[in-house]
C-alpha cells in the first residue's frame, strides 16, 4: 500500500472507529518531544514509526527517552504489537537500544488477553505465524487456522493476531466459514498497515474490517484506537497524572491520534518518521478531520 491507499483504507472503515473529538485549533508545531515535554508527566509512545520502524531503531530516540526519564517522565510503550510473545518484544526493543521494564510495555496482545472475560476456555482459530509461538497464549484452547477448511469450521471464535503468514485462501476459509455459522471474532491488532524499511505491511485490522464488510459480523477490536489498551496503560501509571498531563505519542492519525481523543489524553503526531514519512500530514489532519494536539518532525 501508499500512503494514499492506507489512508484511504481507514477512511473506508471510519464507521467502526471511535469519533473524533470535535474541530481542534491548529496543532502546535515542534521538533522534538525535548520542546514540549515540560507540558506533560507522561508518555505513551507508540512502536512502529516512533521507537522503530520494523527492525530499525530509530536514531536518537533511545536518548530522548532517558533525558524525559531524567526529568522524572513516565514513559511507556502503547502498541498494536500482537504478533509476538512480550518476551520476544522485550528482546527485540534490547536489540535496538531501548531499556524498558517488561511491565512498561503494554500491548494489545495483553489487552486482548484481558478481554477475554470468561471465554478462556472456548476453543480459538488462531490467525498467526506459527515461527512466533504461543508464549503468553498457553492456557487457550487454540488451533492455528491454515489451508484446511475443517479447521475453520470447528473452533468455536477467532482470534486475529497475526497475519505475516495469513493468505487470501485463508481468508477466503473463513469469510466463509462465518458465512456459514457466524461466531465471535477478537481482533488483536486493530492496525490496518505498518510501516516497514520498504513500505507498509498489512495488518490483522485490513483482514478484520474486510470479513466485517463481507459477512456483517461485528468484530471485538483490541488496541488502539479503542480505549481498551489505555485502561492497561493507565492503570500501570504511578502516579496517575491528570490526562491533560499524559501525550500520547504516534504516526497515524487513524489509532494513534483517534485512540488518544477516545482515551481523554493529549496526542503528538510524528510526521517524519513511519505513515507520513512520504505523506502530508497536514492535508491528511484536513480530510480526516482528526487534529493532532501537537505535530513533532521526529520524537
Amino acid at each position: 500500500m501508499t500512503v494514499e491507499t492506507a489512508f484511504a483504507a481507514y477512511e473506508a472503515v471510519r464507521h467502526r472507529l471511535p469519533p473524533p473529538q470535535p474541530r481542534q485549533p491548529a496543532p502546535l508545531m515542534a521538533r522534538t518531544l525535548s520542546d514540549v515535554a515540560g507540558r506533560y508527566d507522561a508518555f505513551l509512545l507508540d512502536a512502529f514509526g516512533v521507537l522503530n520502524i520494523g527492525e530499525t531503531a530509530i536514531p536518537g530516540v533511545a536518548e530522548r527517552i532517558a533525558e524525559l526519564r531524567a526529568a522524572g517522565k513516565q514513559v511507556l510503550v502503547v502498541s498494536n504489537a500482537a504478533g509476538f510473545p512480550h518476551a520476544a518484544l522485550m528482546e527485540k526493543y534490547a536489540r535496538l537500544g531501548y531499556d524498558f521494564a517488561p511491565e512498561d510495555v503494554i500491548t494489545s496482545r495483553a489487552t486482548l488477553l484481558a478481554g477475554l472475560n470468561g471465554r478462556t476456555g472456548l476453543h480459538w482459530g488462531l490467525m498467526a505465524t506459527r515461527a512466533t509461538g504461543l508464549r503468553d497464549l498457553e492456557g487457550l484452547n487454540l488451533t492455528y487456522l491454515e489451508e484446511d477448511p475443517a479447521e475453520y469450521e470447528r473452533v468455536e471464535g477467532f482470534l486475529l493476531i497475526g497475519s505475516a503468514a495469513w493468505t487470501e485462501q485463508r481468508q477466503a476459509l473463513l469469510e466463509a466459514a462465518l458465512k456459514a455459522r457466524p461466531r465471535p471474532v477478537l481482533v488483536g491488532n486493530p492496525d490496518i498497515v505498518a510501516p516497514r524499511e520498504t513500505g507498509f505491511s498489512t495488518e490483522p485490522g485490513h483482514f478484520a474490517h474486510r470479513l466485517a464488510d463481507r459477512t456483517g459480523i461485528v468484530p471485538e477490536f483490541f488496541g488502539k484506537p479503542f480505549t481498551n489498551i489505555y485502561a492497561l496503560a493507565f492503570a500501570r501509571l504511578d502516579p496517575m497524572p491528570p490526562k491533560a498531563r499524559i501525550l500520547m505519542v504516534g504516526d497515524s492519525l487513524h489509532t494513534d491520534i483517534l485512540g488518544a481523543q477516545a482515551a481523554g489524553v493529549g496526542s503528538a503526531l510524528v510526521s517524519r518518521y513511519g505513515f507520513f514519512a512520504a505523506g502530508d500530514p497536514q492535508g491528511a489532519i484536513a480530510a480526516a478531520g482528526i487534529c493532532p494536539d501537537i505535530i513533532v518532525e521526529r520524537p
